[in-house]
């Protein structure tokens, strides 16, 4: 059985994408995409791009609009998979529109959001490995 990792954190994720030149960043919004495509396929009967396929190929192809629409699917779909499971954590679509886009004009609102999301993906994760 996977288990899957629970410790993403904006912290950590911030200075080791830092210190890596953004390797790390790459990876763990790899990961989280993959975690996704497992936990919640089998609810919902779809599958999210693989981040490294949209970061390398489709963000520059649309001129950047590619990435804005993959937000706001992986986060409709991480935020559908905490009502399936029954997760009392408010996360979705308007999370990213509202933090991401809108928060941005304040400078930190998409740091917000990062956090948001790992903390609803470590949610997920834990739910899943306690159930599964």
């Amino acid at each position: 059985m996977t288990k899957f990792k629970t410790n993403r954190g904006l912290l950590k994720f911030i200075l080791l994408s830092f210190i890596t030149f953004g390797i790390y960043g790459l990876v763990v919004m790899s990961e989280v995409s993959d975690t996704v495509n497992l936990i919640a396929t089998r609810f919902d009967g779809k599958k999210t791009m693989h981040f490294c396929l949209l970061f390398f190929v489709f963000s520059w192809l649309t001129f950047g609009i590619a990435p804005i629409v993959w937000y706001h699917r992986i986060s409709a779909r991480i935020g559908n998979a905490l009502k399936v499971r029954n997760i009392n954590y408010s996360f979705g679509a308007g999370t990213f529109w509202g933090w991401n886009v809108l928060g941005s004009l304040i400078g930190i609102g998409p740091l917000v959001y990062t956090h948001k999301l790992f903390k609803a993906m470590n949610l997920l994760c834990q739910d899943y490995n306690d159930n599964n």
